[in-house]
Order: C-alpha cells, then structure tokens, then sequence
C-alpha cells in the first residue's frame, strides 16, 4: 500500500490513499517492416485511485487534462492525432489493431455523464474548447456541424456502472494538421516529460518526418472484483519510419542521388545503358542504430518506473533469433521462446543504443495480414451531382467478414439512400448485383440539417468469402454562401475518413478497427475574382471623381499675364521679389505728410 502525505503547517493532515496497482509503465517496441521501413510503438500507462483523482489528488495523472474531464463530467476519454495513411497490403495489420489509430487529422470520442442530450452536447463544447487550448489544436471548431453520436460503432472500454447516464459523442477534424506544437503538450503530461526513459527519443524533426505516425490518448475507469476502481490513462505514439530518409544528418537533409557506379542495376532489362538503370531488390536488411533514427539513445529509464521494485523490459525488437543485434553496455537481454523477438530491461544511469548492422536476411518475421482491405473515392463529374463509391476485399478464402460502417458526411453533402446499389465480384470474376438487403443486415440513418448538423451513417454489412462488394450512393453538393467559402476555396473540402469496427463472428464484441482514407469534395465555388474586379473598378472611378473635385476646390487659378507665370528661374524671382519691394517703398515716399 503506498500513501502520499501532505501536510499544512499542522492545520490540516490530508492522507490519500493509494492502492497498490497505482503504477507506471512504458515501453518501445521496435518492428522492421518490408521497404526499408521501421515501426516503434510508444506507449506508456499509468493509473490513479478513483477516490483521489475526485479530490484533485494527482501523482501519475496529469492535472491539467484530469481538471478539464471533471469539469465536463467526462467518464472515458479518446482522443487521435494522426497524419499519412497505413500501407495494409504491405506492412500488414495495423498496430494495437487499429483501435489507437485515428482518422487523418484530429479524431475524438468521448462518454458524457449528463441528464438529457443537450446538456451532454454543452459539456461536450466544453471538452472541445478546453483540449483545443491544452494541446495547442483547432479542437473548438468542432461544432454541431462536426459531432455525431454513434449508435454501434464504439463501445465503451471501461467499467461503468451506477446511475451514470452516458451520452456518446464523436467529432473529428479532417483537414487539421499535426505539428510538433501537438507534441510539445504531450510530453508534458509524461510523468518524465521526456527528459529520461523512452521518450527521450522524441524529436519533432523525426516524428512528422514519418511516413505515418498516430498520438493517442485514452482515458477510462477500471474496477476490480473487490470494488476498489482506477482512472487509467494511456499514451501511445505510433509511427512508420523510412530508415534511409531518417539516417540522413539533419545538417544535410537533403537527399543525394547515388553514384551511378555505387547502383545495384539488373542487366537482363533491355534497355539497361550507361544512363538507365532499373534496380535491383536489395536481398540485405538494412542496418540502423537508435542514434542515427531518432537523433539520440534512451537516456536511461524512467525512474518511476522502479516504484513497486520489480524491473520492467522497457524495449523490445521483434526480429528473428538469427538476426545480429548489439547494445551497449548495462542492458539485460530477454530472449521470447518463439524466436522472434527480445526485450531488454535498461540500465538506470546509462545511455541505451541498439545496434542491427546490415546482412543478409535469412528468415523474415511473418507479417499478419488484415481480415479486410476498404478503399473509399467520389465519382461522376460536374460541381452539382457525384457518387460515392466504397470497395470492400476479403482476402480470406475460408471465412466471410462482418463488420459496422460508419460515415459522417458533411451538411453540404446530401447523400440519396434509395439510389444505394451493391455489387459482388467473387473468386470467379463475374460480377453480380445483388439486392442490398442481402449485403447490408442493419442500416441507421440521420439525415443531415442544412447548417446545423451533419449526415450520420452506420451500416451493418457481409463481405462473403474471397470477394469484393461495391457500394455506390448518388450525392448532391450544396452551394454555399459567399461568406461561407475559406480563403482556399478552390482546393476543396475535407471529408472525415469512414471507420469500420470488424466485428467478431461468434460474440460480434472484437475491437478491430480499421479506418479510410480521407476525401477532398469539389464544391460549386463562384468566381472570387468578380468581386475583385469590381472593387478595383470601383476604386478607380472614385478615385477619378474625387480627384478631380479635390482639384477644383484646392487649386489657385491665376490669369496667364501675371508675372509669376514667367518667373520659372531663381533669378527671376529674386527678381520679382525685388519689384516688389521697390513699389512697396515707392508707395510711402509717394504719400502727403499731414
């Protein structure tokens, strides 16, 4: 039992009571990937008591974010930032099975404790508001137009029980992007802040250089048998990293095309010369070290990880057993019974470093590939109508998939459900219509309200055995008003990835997530440069007539004989000048003395 006393200058004596899970853990686990690339999975967990966490009681949990949750009466928090997009075919299942990873931009879900819908959807303004300013995002944009609230497509992780009424609400950001002033907010709320441990290796230079990388941060109470309930919070940080791209020196960031006696080329092509080269596939693994991917080693471990006494494997590489791998000294090497992979439990006060010089690949780990591949376009032309097209592949030729779609489309994006047509193609590829009550087991639909909110669409689909279904839906794109168009009118609008929860065939309670691409919507957008034109005609008309009158009423007119008319030189005023001087004087001589 571990207890935190503070005292008051003998005023007052406040005990918290800890209970003993109250802990904290981290760990990095290194995967290479085919193409020269590297997957390193952050994470970090740690847990507080229910009964502190209400009394403002913090050790692990960071206050800032624990302050804004009781604010808005918040019981379990997610939230995404995410940018690029995951290479299933290649790289194979997404890590933590998609559940950590969000839709392109800013993703947030969360369950509200409130007595009615309208007073979630006020606290839920103020979540948005009050995360947009901690992590430095533009979360406060997402209004009535950007919530939803999902029927099926997520459930809660956490134990919730009593007379709580929770109201699920969910908003994403589409076209927000992730920088290294999201980072900043995120390591702050490590207990080490990256100052030690694993997320010493955090550089903005490397993270927003990857090929894909996701933060999150989930939030959820958990209660054991006994009755004694924690508030656990979880950090992940998710990216894919080109292994060439990252080992360049920042000081020489830009690439150098290789000699041409340095590349591998494949003679067998015809039209191989001196100048063209097709190359050849490298049959060696790449070699890299922590240093030259991340810029730096682990400096240490994080000390509050040694609270209950028992060391943790902070790091691990999945690899196979035969692969080369070397650390610097004052590590502790664990070997899995598999053989394809081992951990390391680091030293307290020395650099960590792993060390894969390059050789030749004798065994590969298997990649696991997912159970459903999803790809998502607008068709058909014109700025008036389209179509949405959705293409589902089960790559299994055993089993089918069912899973939940879910979409939220933008208020401008009226989708017609009776113009929704399915068609398969299977193994023998002959395509089929169906009717779509033979794809689709469950639909719910909320129609959108012009400028107050969006279209909500969740479906329950099949996808048989080795086959492929299509989804087509005609759209109609709105016309908005003038004042509405950003500044970057005529690059479009971001429509919000769709999220696809596979569902388990036996209990239908897996969490298997998958998410789409985004889409970028052309909408009718009038000619800006019209107002531009008439501004600037208008401006010089009146700059004309002004002018002019300002001309008359300011201007001294005087008759073409008057004599300073032809005084253009210096002498020549001087000599006007002294005519006058001369008439002045010739004046009072010429006056009678009285």
């Amino acid at each position: 039992m571990k207890c935190s006393f503070l005292s008051l200058t003998a005023v007052a004596v406040f005990v918290v009571d800890c209970l003993a899970a109250t802990d904290y853990h981290e760990r990095l686990v290194l995967q290479p990937l085919p193409g020269s690339s590297l997957l390193a999975s952050f994470n970090f967990r740690s847990n507080s008591s229910a009964s502190a966490f209400e009394k403002q009681h913090f050790r692990y949990f960071p206050r800032s974010l624990g302050q804004i949750l009781q604010h808005a009466h918040t019981k379990e928090l997610h939230l995404r930032f995410t940018t690029g997009r995951w290479d299933d075919e290649s790289w194979g299942t997404r890590p933590w099975e998609g559940y950590k990873e969000g839709a392109t931009g800013v993703e947030l879900w969360a369950w509200i404790d409130s007595a009615s819908q309208e007073d979630a959807y006020a606290n839920w303004s103020s979540l948005t508001q009050s995360l947009s300013g901690l992590f430095c995002a533009s979360m406060n944009f997402i209004g009535s137009t950007r919530t939803t609230s999902p029927v099926v497509s997520f459930e809660p992780l956490g134990d919730h029980s009593g007379p709580d009424q929770l109201h699920l609400l969910h908003g994403t950001l589409p076209g927000e992007v992730v920088c290294t002033e999201n980072l900043t907010p995120f390591l702050k709320m490590l207990p080490c802040k990256g100052k030690a441990g694993v997320s010493s290796l955090f550089d903005g230079h490397k993270l927003f250089d990857a090929s894909w990388q996701s933060m999150s941060i989930d939030v959820r109470p958990i209660c054991s048998s006994e009755g004694e309930c924690l508030i656990e919070i979880e950090q992940s940080v998710d990216m894919v990293l080109d292994i060439d791209r990252s080992k360049r020196p920042r000081d020489n960031p830009i690439p150098r095309p290789v000699p041409f006696e340095q590349l591998a080329c494949d003679p067998t092509k015809p039209y191989n010369s001196h100048d063209t080269c097709f190359p050849l596939e490298r049959k060696s693994e790449a070699g890299w070290t922590l240093s030259e991917i991340f810029g730096r080693p682990i400096r240490g471990h994080c000390p509050l990880t040694d609270d209950n006494g028992v060391s943790t494997q902070t790091v691990c590489l999945k690899v196979p057993s035969d692969r080369s791998v070397f650390t610097t000294p004052g590590a502790t090497e664990i070997s899995d019974p598999s053989g394809v992979s081992r951990c390391y439990i680091l030293s307290a006060s020395n650099d960590f470093d792993l060390i894969l010089p390059e050789e030749e690949a004798k065994t590969q780990v298997p990649l696991q590939q997912g159970v459903l591949h999803a790809e998502r376009t607008i068709i058909g032309h014109g700025q008036e109508r389209g179509g949405m097209r959705v293409i589902f592949r089960n790559p299994s030729t055993v089993e089918s998939v069912d899973f939940i779609y879910f979409e939220s489309l933008p208020w401008f994006m009226r989708p017609y459900l009776h113009t929704l047509q399915a068609t398969v193609v299977g193994n023998d590829g002959i395509s089929r219509q169906l009717p779509v009550s033979e794809i689709i087991d469950g639909i719910y639909y909320r129609p959108a309200v012009d400028r107050e909110r969006g279209t909500q669409l969740e479906l329950v689909l099949s996808v048989p055995a080795d086959s492929t279904v299509t989804l087509i839906y005609d759209i109609e794109k709105a016309i908005l008003r003038y004042t509405e168009y950003p500044p970057d009118a005529n690059r479009g609008f971001n429509v919000a990835p769709a999220v696809i929860r596979i569902l388990d065939q036996e209990n239908h309670s897996s969490s298997v997530y998958l998410r789409t691409t985004g889409l970028l919507l052309s909408l009718p957008t009038p000619d800006f440069s019209m107002p531009y034109n008439v501004i600037i005609l208008t401006s010089t008309v009146m700059a004309l007539g002004f002018g002019s009158i300002f001309n008359l009423l300011v201007r001294r007119f005087i008759p073409a004989d008057e004599p300073a008319l032809r005084a253009y030189g210096l002498k020549a005023r001087l000599a006007s000048r002294l005519v006058t001087l001369r008439d002045r004087i010739r004046g009072k001589a010429s006056k009678p003395k009285e």
